[in-house]
C-alpha cells in the first residue's frame, strides 16, 4: 500500500499506515530474534548435556527463564490486538444483595482496581460514586486511562465473590458477598466522517416535478452513492447542480455519522448483554479470607495465596493468565 502512487495525498491516513507498518515490523523482528535465540539455547543445552557441564546447564536454565518471560510478553502483545484493546476503560462496580457487607466488598474492589491502575501509572477519574448507608459503596463508575487499559481490564468482567468473617456481624459468622464488575471501552465521542472521493459514485439527471423550465431541462439533480455502505442520497431541490451536490454530501455525512453512532451503541449493548447475574454460581473469581486465605480464578483454575497483595492491586497474574488462555 505504501508503494502505491498517491500514497502521500492524504497525510493523516499515510501516518496511520506507517505507524501500523512500524508496529507489525517490530513484532516480526521480535519473533525472529526470539526464534533464533530459542534455537541457539537448544543447541547449547544439547552440548552441555553431552559434556555433562553443570555450569553450562545452569546458564541455559537462566537463558530459558528469560526467553520464557519475553515470549509471554510478545504473546500478550499479540493477544491485545482487538479493535478496542488499546482504548481507555470505563469500570463500573455494583454491590450485590447483602446490604452493608456487599457494599463494603464493592468498595474493596474499587480500591483494588484503583491500586492496580496506580501501579501501572494509569490515570483514574471517578465519574459516579454512590456510598452505602453504613459503609462501603452501592456502586462506583470510573475511568482508567493508560496503554491497553481496556484490553487488560476486560478480563475482570463478571461477578466477584468474597468469603470472610463479617466485621458487621456481632455473632462472628462467616459471610459470603457478591459484587459485579463491568468494563466498557471508552469510545470516541466525536465521530469523524471522512469520505474518500473514490468511494462515491455521482450521477446527474434531470429533475422531475415542479420547479419551472430551468429545473426540468438541465441535469441539475444529483444522485450520490456511497459504495462501501451502499447508502444512496438524492437531491434535486436546487437549480444548481453544484448546490445539489453539496446538499447531498451533507445528508450523506449525516447518515454515515448516524450509522457509526448506532454501531457504537450496538457494541456497548452487546457487551452489556453478556453480563451475568450477581449471584452464586456465576462468579469468575473467589476471594477467601476465612477459614483459609486464597484467591481462586474459576475460569483458569488458578490459586494465589497472597490475598493482601491481590486486594492491593496485584491482579496482573490473573489478567495475563486469562488472556493467554483465550477464555
Amino acid at each position: 500500500m505504501i508503494a502505491r502512487d498517491g500514497f502521500w495525498d492524504n497525510p493523516e491516513d499515510s501516518k496511520l499506515l506507517l505507524k501500523e507498518r512500524t508496529r507489525i515490523s517490530g513484532i516480526i523482528d521480535r519473533f525472529t530474534s526470539l526464534s533464533q535465540e530459542l534455537e541457539d539455547t537448544g543447541v547449547l543445552l544439547e552440548l552441555a548435556v553431552e559434556e555433562d557441564d553443570t555450569d553450562a546447564i545452569t546458564e541455559v536454565e537462566t537463558q530459558a527463564r528469560e526467553l520464557d518471560s519475553r515470549i509471554r510478553e510478545l504473546s500478550l502483545n499479540l493477544i491485545l490486538g482487538g479493535e478496542d484493546d488499546d482504548k481507555n476503560a470505563i469500570i463500573s462496580i455494583n454491590a450485590g444483595a447483602g446490604g452493608t457487607e456487599a457494599q463494603d466488598w464493592a468498595e474493596m474492589l474499587f480500591r483494588m482496581y484503583a491500586r492496580w491502575a496506580e501501579r501501572r501509572g494509569f490515570k483514574v477519574e471517578v465519574i459516579d460514586y454512590q456510598p452505602g448507608e453504613e459503609a462501603g459503596i452501592k456502586s462506583a463508575t470510573f475511568t482508567a486511562a493508560g496503554e491497553y487499559a481496556f484490553g487488560y481490564l476486560k478480563t475482570e468482567i463478571g461477578v466477584h465473590r468474597l468469603v470472610r468473617i463479617s466485621p458487621f456481624n456481632a455473632s462472628g459468622k462467616r459471610h459470603t458477598s457478591f459484587a459485579s464488575v463491568f468494563v466498557y471501552p471508552e469510545l470516541d465521542q466525536e465521530i469523524s466522517v471522512d469520505i474518500d472521493d473514490n468511494d462515491l459514485r455521482i450521477d446527474t439527471y434531470r429533475a422531475s416535478g415542479a420547479g419551472g423550465q430551468h429545473v426540468n431541462k438541465t441535469s441539475s439533480a444529483v444522485r450520490m452513492t456511497h459504495l462501501p455502505t451502499g447508502i444512496v442520497v438524492q437531491c434535486q431541490q436546487e437549480k444548481s447542480q453544484h448546490r445539489n451536490k453539496d446538499l447531498a454530501l451533507k445528508v450523506l455525512k449525516a447518515r454515515l455519522h448516524q450509522r457509526e453512532k448506532q454501531k457504537q451503541e450496538e457494541k456497548l449493548q452487546e457487551i452489556h448483554d453478556s453480563k451475568d447475574d450477581i449471584a452464586w454460581g456465576s462468579q469468575i473469581r473467589s476471594y477467601v479470607l476465612h477459614p483459609y486465605q486464597m484467591v481462586k480464578d474459576h475460569r483458569i483454575n488458578m490459586d494465589v495465596g497472597n490475598v493482601n497483595d491481590v486486594l492491593d492491586g496485584g491482579i496482573d497474574r490473573f489478567m495475563e493468565a486469562v488472556l493467554l488462555s483465550g477464555k
